[in-house]
């Protein structure tokens, strides 16, 4: 119950779970490993969890998300909202002026003053008279009365004139013109008119200061803040408030729910703790035999039960926002621009396991920003879900790039690294020939695929199991890389070896293999020459320790991605270009061979390439397309499509669910990703200008002098309003309309939920 069953291998092969890249932290014995620190990226737990997450499109950050209407209200024109508001006022100085000068008296129940009647019910009689020590306090509740009574219409009028929208529209971006004047009129003379306009204007600028800061300082956004927290501070009821586990209680458990209750309420238990303890509650749930060994678990390691196997219970730091309840990872907010739907502005954008189950396509310039501000925050949210048990992660990068620390990995492997602690299974822990020639023979020559006879590599695929098979019969194990070589080049000795061991095994069928084998070697055309040539590259002095097959060394299969693992490998470009591009193949198609023969499902395993450049192959586009059943994804990135052979680019798009364009991108580029996006109706207005043409002439005169007056002749507008259809986003657009630190996204959900093309700004 320790792991309620996670971890439990499924193959009988030595570690098949990989341990930590590094030991965990030492903690006394029965002292329960504490997260790290809390993040800054988040609320406390007991806030985080209370926090509303409601129902929302794609790609929208739930988190405290607010919907907003789905069409822009129709802003009103500034000469209808400038004479609206002037005669508001009108009105209401005109009603104030009548009040205030007594021409309304008498018109209430013929009582003098009727509109002081409300502040008379309340004072009592006594106060009124000039000789009562209270007819001072009388005099200021008068004012006061008159003060409100003034506020009170100015408030009225004010809505009905639209007051708001014209400060909002004009007074806030000018309010620091109001500023300077103060120094131009103390030069001034005090006359008494001159003081009484200087009073009301200090009062106007009080207020417009007060509103001017209040915009500024997001005083707004504070008061919701704090009526939502006065609206929270009574918690739900415990069969409805998170922090209570109302679902372990109704289960039975009152001890452990009370055990997790009090962790989460005194800091001890962390989000990465709730949702690695929520997903072992759904396993157990599932299988009402193991409830008691869970209750068990919770009170005896409280919230660092069912642990990871690396025993850590968050990252050292985080670079984004998460929110590990709904599995999501803020990647920027949606721009306020007019090409985005209104609903989406200014909402923040997430992505999380069920649109990366569909995989996703970036592509952009170096420095355009995929690798900080997608790549790491994607990573990081799977490294989170990893530790909470959720899901796998297996990342590709270059040496040295710094996209992730190691302690944030429970190995990293590193092909040509001596000091690697683990080495890269050659064959992907195949144990069927035919499976791990098919691999390999991807990894080799799957980016020519299209150049070799029968337009892929089934030939390439079939020569080598007419190898590694009799091999692997005779020595109980598959080639290494040397030997494989040998094979290859049909070095004389290596086959008489190989032939003479098979024939005293008595194993004909495995004879025919390798008799067919030599045969195809003696064509002109043969494709054993390619192969040794592209196994040479791996068959170099640095690579000697890194594909061993003879038991040695601690070989990793990625088949291990069955268990909620942190993998990153290291590939060596700066020396070994083509071998990285190799091994990046061989990652990529082991990874698709392995979560497609997954048994179980239920844990999300996800490929990330830094740089996908030549890994893209005919048959990794067929296999993108199945990882969406598999409850698994790829993330690639790529500098530019011209990286794709050009028959696979549009199937490459067609292929993944989410598509990402960074700023900077190539018009080319930007054509395919126009084409995809396809078009949509929008309405445009056509405003045609006709010359108005007179024949009397005053008219003719009028006409005459306000085209001198305006410089140009006087003509009737005929508008045209129509629906056209036009391209979501051209490539020109694609191409120069994105700002630096932006990208353009789509996104689909695994459910068939999709979003359409969203300018989104990174950098917040």
């Amino acid at each position: 119950m320790e792991s309620e069953g996670t971890f439990d291998a499924r193959v009988t092969r030595a570690h098949p779970v990989p341990r930590p890249a590094g030991p965990p932290p030492q903690l006394p014995p029965g002292v329960p490993a504490r997260p790290s620190r809390a993040p800054a990226t988040r609320p406390g737990v007991v806030e985080w969890l209370r926090t509303r997450r409601p129902e929302a499109a794609p790609g929208v950050w739930r988190f405290g998300h607010r919907e907003r209407p789905a069409e822009e209200p129709e802003a009103v024109p500034a000469r209808q909202l400038f004479s609206g508001a002037f005669i508001a006022y009108l009105c209401g100085w005109l009603v104030w002026s009548l009040l205030w000068n007594g021409y309304l008296e008498g018109w209430w129940i013929f009582v003098d003053d009727w509109w002081l009647l409300p502040m008379l019910w309340v004072v009592p009689e006594e106060w009124r008279s000039g000789t009562s020590s209270f007819a001072e306090l009388f005099v200021v509740v008068i004012y006061l009365y008159y003060a409100f009574i003034l506020s009170l219409f100015a408030h009225l009028f004010g809505k009905v004139g639209n007051w708001h929208e014209v400060w909002q529209r004009y007074g806030v971006p000018l309010w620091p013109l109001f500023v300077l004047l103060p120094g131009v009129w103390r030069e001034m003379p005090r006359t008494s008119w001159l003081l009484w306009v200087s009073n009301a204007y200090y009062l106007l600028l009080a207020v417009a200061l007060v509103a001017a800061v209040g915009r500024a300082g997001s005083w707004p956004a504070v008061r919701r803040r704090l009526a939502a927290r006065r609206g929270a501070a009574a918690p739900p009821p415990p069969e409805a408030d998170p922090v209570e586990w109302p679902e372990i209680h109704r289960a039975g458990l009152p001890e452990a729910a009370a055990t997790l209750a009090a962790a989460t309420r005194s800091g001890a238990l962390g989000d990465v703790d709730y949702a690695r303890i929520r997903r072992a509650w759904q396993g157990v749930h599932a299988r009402p035999d193991r409830i008691a060994a869970f209750a068990d678990t919770v009170r005896r390691h409280g919230p660092a039960a069912c642990a990871h196997p690396s025993g850590l219970r968050d990252l050292p730091a985080r670079t984004a926002a998460h929110d590990l309840a709904t599995g999501q990872v803020r990647i920027g907010t949606v721009a306020d621009d007019p090409r985005n739907p209104y609903a989406r502005r200014t909402t923040g954008l997430a992505l999380e396991p069920a649109l990366l189950g569909t995989s996703l396509l970036a592509v952009g310039p170096s420095g355009c920003g995929k690798s900080v501000r997608l790549v790491r925050p994607v990573v990081e949210s799977l490294c989170l879900l990893a530790l909470a048990n959720r899901a796998a992660v297996v990342t590709v990068t270059a040496q040295g790039s710094g996209l992730a620390p190691d302690h944030c990995f429970d190995l990293v492997v590193s092909p040509g690294d001596p000091g690697s602690t683990h080495d890269l299974d050659l064959y992907g822990g195949a144990e069927d020939p035919d499976e791990a020639a098919r691999g390999l023979a991807e990894a080799l020559v799957g980016d020519l695929a299209a150049a070799l006879p029968g337009g892929d590599s089934r030939r390439a695929a079939t020569a080598l199991a007419q190898l590694i098979g009799p091999y692997r019969c005779v020595h109980g194990r598959f080639p290494a890389v040397p030997d494989l070589r040998e094979l290859l080049g049909g070095a004389p000795a290596a086959l008489r070896e190989l032939r003479t061991a098979l024939q005293a095994a008595g194993e004909a069928a495995q004879l025919r293999e390798l008799d067919a084998r030599e045969r195809q070697s003696a064509r002109a055309d043969d494709i054993g020459v390619l192969l040794a040539e592209r196994i040479a590259f791996l068959d170099r002095p640095a690579f000697a320790g890194s594909f061993r097959t003879d038991g040695g060394g601690r070989p990793f299969s990625l088949r291990a991605v069955e268990h909620p693992l942190r993998v990153r490998v290291d590939l060596p470009e700066r020396g070994h270009a083509e071998a990285s591009r190799i091994i990046a193949r061989l990652v990529l198609a082991q990874f698709t061979e392995a979560v497609l023969g997954r048994e179980d499902r239920s844990l999300f395993a996800c490929l990330v390439l830094d740089d996908a450049s030549s890994t893209v192959t005919a048959e990794s586009v067929r296999a993108v397309q199945r990882l969406r059943g598999a409850n698994a994804g790829v993330v690639l990135a790529l500098r530019s499509l011209e990286d794709v052979p050009e028959p696979l680019r549009g199937p490459l798009l067609g292929a993944v669910g989410c598509r990402m364009a960074f700023a900077g991108l190539a018009p080319w580029d930007g054509g395919r990703f126009a084409d995809t996006w396809g078009t949509e109706w929008v309405q445009t207005r056509d405003v045609t200008d006709r010359q108005i043409v007179v024949d009397e002439p005053l008219t003719k005169a009028l006409h005459a002098m306000r085209r001198l007056v305006t410089g140009k002749a006087v003509t009737a507008q005929a508008v045209t309003v129509r629906e056209v259809e036009r391209a979501r986003w051209s490539a020109s657009d694609l191409a120069h309309a994105v700002p630096a630190g932006h990208a353009v996204l789509s996104l689909t959900s695994v459910a068939g939920e999709h979003a359409p093309p969203l300018l989104v700004d990174l950098r917040t």
